[in-house]
């Protein structure tokens, strides 16, 4: 006896899961928030399965109905931000200030970015782009990612979007103009984690971290590097003042110390070398889990710091809640 349809359409929509997974994450800026649509995409799938044309044209099917849910989902909800979209970048010396309940911007793991042999070009997945990207309007972001990215025609898209080829054109010319104002960052055709160079630096980055050698930190950061902390809303725009804090925040007598911090590299984030950050406190000192931290290098030098502190990341990128 063959295979009941429900058991053939399920093995076909988990063919296409992972990279519409992705998908959802580049609409939205957010992995929480990809995970549902994704489940959301089969329930809607499965509801009209009988409208399929089969395994030939599932894929394309699929991305209709899970860009048209994404569409649907950011019609209620406010845009992901990143903290230098905020305002400009704190003065040395200023309190950074609390936590801001905002709709930040996530990371993505590498480790699901690998799987099943899906490619990602890094230039598609970094930080930066995708903050650019949040800047565009649903429907002018959803037409990029298609036609830029999934390097779809103007006719497929306009298909999966129920629009015209001249309206996927026109809004195509305005989103990319929107990118090239605000996504500055140097194209990468590379699909892997991180280069032999960029793992140096970080590894150089960590151990330096680890001795609190402030001069060898420095050493490593471009002059113009900038630091982002988000929930923190604050955000460092030049060397010294990264330096400055850090060593304010590595010193046990400072009143900045929050405790000790471990960096642990991982397999990295968004295409990106990465590591998760493990707090210890005087009065807890166990080092558990604080949060991802993501660098971008260029030319040997450390251009960009983002540390998302959010425990809630470590499950989806396979790490444990303490370290040692």
């Amino acid at each position: 006896m063959g295979r009941q349809p429900s058991t053939d359409f399920a093995t076909l929509f988990e063919r296409h899961r992972r990279e519409l997974h992705v998908h959802c994450y580049r609409m939205l800026g957010s992995l929480d928030d990809a995970e549902d649509l994704v489940q959301e995409t089969f329930l809607k799938a499965w509801r009209k399965r009988q409208t399929s044309r089969g395994p030939a044209t599932i894929r394309a099917w699929l991305y209709r109905i899970a860009t048209n849910a994404c569409l649907d989902a950011l019609e209620r909800q406010p845009r992901r931000v990143m903290p230098w979209q905020l305002g400009p970048p704190m003065a040395g010396g200023t309190d950074p200030g609390p936590p801001a309940d905002l709709p930040w911007l996530q990371p993505y793991p590498d480790r699901l970015l690998d799987a099943d042999a899906l490619v990602v070009a890094r230039e598609t997945i970094e930080i930066a782009f995708l903050a650019a990207m949040q800047l565009l309007p649903p429907r002018q972001r959803a037409v990029l990612i298609l036609c830029d990215v999934l390097d779809w025609s103007a006719r497929e898209a306009a298909k999966s979007l129920d629009t015209t080829i001249a309206g996927v054109n026109g809004a195509l010319q305005r989103a990319r103009a929107t990118m090239r104002a605000h996504h500055r960052a140097p194209r990468s055709v590379t699909t892997t984690a991180c280069s032999s160079e960029e793992r140096d630096v970080l590894d150089r980055f960590i151990a330096a971290f680890e001795r609190s050698d402030c001069a060898a930190i420095a050493a490593l950061l471009s002059e113009n590097a900038q630091a982002t902390m988000p929930p923190i809303p604050a955000w460092h725009g030049c060397r010294d003042i990264i330096v400055a804090t850090l060593r304010a925040a590595l010193e046990p007598r400072s009143p900045t110390f929050v405790g000790h911090m471990r960096k642990v590299a991982i397999v990295g984030a968004n295409r990106q070398p990465a590591c998760a950050l493990y707090l210890s406190t005087p009065a807890n000192p166990v080092h558990r889990a604080h949060g991802i931290e993501l660098l971008r290098i260029e030319g040997g030098k450390v251009v960009e710091i983002t540390a998302f502190l959010d425990a809630t990341l470590f499950p989806a990128f396979g790490l444990p809640a303490t370290d040692g």
